[in-house]
């Protein structure tokens, strides 16, 4: 069986084929032609119908992108690719490339993709998490993704930071309207307007990393401080969940630290006198979000 991914991105757009092992045969880049709707929806039925031709072979067809189909109806939303908002896509979809399509935010993507064959393999319950320029997350259960009635399953970014410190009230504003979210303590940006404000410098996350790494005190301070709220913000994932494992990825998965100082942090929160929820570096990297919408056909 041919399994057909695309990551529809506000730049580039990408196809993966990938065979039923999940072996890649093909990968071809293009040019997102932004702020042009027809020209997006062009260039993704030419992309499936060139590998397909070149394959030999008719394939499942999955989509990840920023934002969700609404359910009530049946439009884009939410997406930073402004062009696609509003648009029945799922629908224009369907009619161009002749067949069923799925389509999924990125972060489920890559929750899918590091639960089907990446880091999560074989671990029954996978919160999939994305620290990036934004926060987001997905949840597979049994190798399926869970979207819910909402199609918001995984949204932790937008949830409060948890166990809040007065100094962190009321937080600062998120896009979405509110404040202290957790994905204003926690996205890439984040780290560097934290430390910006302890010590004036603006850095960005990998410099501070570096500085913390040659033993410079503010800049390791500014790390302890992101990650004792990684700790709690997952803290509050393991609590509701109860995941078997959890999966970083973004850019700010890059940082080795986490992976042993979070999971020692987190454990003063989470509601049981032993956590075995593992908290693991993705596998696949920027190719688990088009891998993942090769495996929404599964």
């Amino acid at each position: 069986m041919l399994r057909l991914g695309i990551d529809l991105g506000g730049t580039k757009t990408e196809i993966i084929a990938l065979d039923a092992e999940g072996r890649e045969l093909r990968r071809r880049r293009v040019t997102t032609r932004r702020g042009n709707y027809e020209a997006t929806l062009q260039t993704i039925a030419a992309l499936v119908q060139d590998t397909e031709r070149e394959l030999g072979a008719r394939g499942t067809v999955g989509i990840g992108t920023p934002g969700a189909i609404s359910p009530a109806t049946g439009l884009l939303r939410n997406s930073n690719s402004t062009w696609l908002n509003g648009r029945p896509l799922l629908h224009d979809l369907i009619q161009r490339v002749d067949r069923d399509v799925r389509i999924e935010n990125d972060a489920n993507c890559f929750a899918l993709s590091e639960a089907t064959d990446g880091a999560g393999a074989g671990h029954r319950v996978v919160f999939g998490v994305i620290l990036g320029t934004g926060v987001g997350g997905g949840v597979v259960v049994d190798g399926k993704l869970l979207s819910g009635p909402n199609r918001i399953a995984g949204e932790w970014g937008h949830n409060p930071l948890p166990w809040p410190r007065d100094e962190e009230r009321p937080g600062p504003a998120c896009y979405c309207g509110k404040t202290g979210c957790i994905e204003t303590f926690l996205c890439g940006p984040a780290l560097t307007r934290d430390h910006a404000q302890r010590t004036g410098l603006e850095l960005a996350a990998e410099e501070i990393v570096a500085a913390a790494a040659h033993g410079e005190a503010c800049s390791l301070a500014s790390l302890e401080r992101y990650e004792e709220r990684l700790a709690r913000a997952l803290a509050h994932v393991i609590n509701i969940l109860d995941p078997d494992a959890i999966v970083l990825g973004g850019g700010m998965s890059n940082i080795p630290r986490w992976y042993e100082s979070v999971p020692k942090l987190w454990t003063q929160w989470v509601f049981s006198d032993r956590v075995d929820t593992v908290l693991l570096r993705n596998l696949h990297g920027d190719s688990s979000g088009v891998r993942g919408a090769a495996w929404l056909g599964a």
